[in-house]
């Protein structure tokens, strides 16, 4: 009887196993569940459309924020400007002001009787409530109202500009005159600029208007000095400058019953002081309203 090798009983079961391993595999893969439901996102479309539409709403509450933010703080900033710059030009006068009491000092009063009758009464300038006025800067001659029921001085002007230069504000404008009007006729339509001193609130019926205040060289008869003056359109008035009590303040008094006290100022261009006449006489004499 032949007799069986002990390694030939074992590699038929080895073959074996290499067929049944992988189609035990196999098998197992064919009974996955593939047709397994997909699991629900955990956010949907409409969930994901409303959070952007809070975060839009939130970023924009909050740029609104920033932004009145920063116009508050621009508005604070201009206003403090404005502030520097008005003390800065209230130091400027100052200063000049004590330079001229420098230069001149001042003489003690005379211990004789004053004359009644002086035009240089109590050290004063009488002045008719009519008068001729010249700016020497601007080169012409203007008539001027004076009426010590107004606070301010007041200068007619068009075209009103503001502007900056050298970190100040200012002004530049035309003289608003009418066709009658008695004026160095080369000065009519040229721009003026002037350094802004202030600003100046007005009451009027209508409610209330802001001016720019600059300060001219003016001359009245023997008056010269420098003087500030409202801005604004005084075209439908006879008179295109206004002199209110602040001018006249230790200066001048109105004597009412008279008028054009003072020749008019020649300028280059203009009519001499002789021709005055015609113009004067066509003053209306009617009350302004201001």
């Amino acid at each position: 009887m032949q007799r069986t090798s002990p390694r030939a009983t074992f590699r038929l079961p080895a073959c074996l196993l290499l067929w049944i391993i992988p189609a035990a595999l196999l098998t197992g893969c064919t009974t996955l569940p593939w047709d397994q439901e997909e699991p629900e996102p955990t956010v949907t479309p409409e969930m994901f459309d409303s959070r952007m539409a809070e975060l839009e709403q939130t970023m924009s509450s909050q740029c609104e924020v920033s932004r009145d933010a920063s116009e508050a703080l621009r508005n604070d900033t201009l206003t403090l400007t404005s502030d520097v710059r008005e003390i800065g030009s209230l130091l400027r006068r100052l200063r000049s002001d004590i330079n001229f009491l420098g230069g001149n000092p001042e003489v003690p009063p005379s211990l004789c009787d004053i004359d009644d009758d002086s035009d240089s009464y109590r050290n004063k300038q009488v002045l008719g409530r009519s008068e001729w006025v010249g700016f020497p800067d601007v080169g012409t001659y203007l008539k001027a109202r004076v009426d010590s029921g107004a606070d301010t001085a007041s200068l007619s002007a068009r075209d009103i500009t503001s502007f900056e230069r050298d970190g100040e504000d200012w002004v530049r404008f035309k003289l608003a005159l009418d066709d009658d009007a008695a004026v160095v006729e080369s000065v009519r339509d040229e721009w003026i600029e002037a350094p802004v001193e202030r600003q100046v609130r007005i009451l009027q019926a209508s409610g209330t208007e802001t001016r720019p205040v600059i300060s001219l060289l003016m001359t009245l008869g023997p008056i010269r000095e420098h003087v500030e003056f409202s801005l604004s359109d005084r075209e439908d008035m006879s008179f295109p400058v206004l002199l209110g009590r602040r001018f006249l303040m230790d200066i001048a008094i109105v004597d009412v019953a008279e008028k054009y006290r003072y020749e008019r100022p020649e300028f280059p261009g203009g009519e001499s002081a002789d021709q005055a006449e015609e113009d004067e006489a066509r003053d209306d004499d009617v009350a302004e309203n201001e």
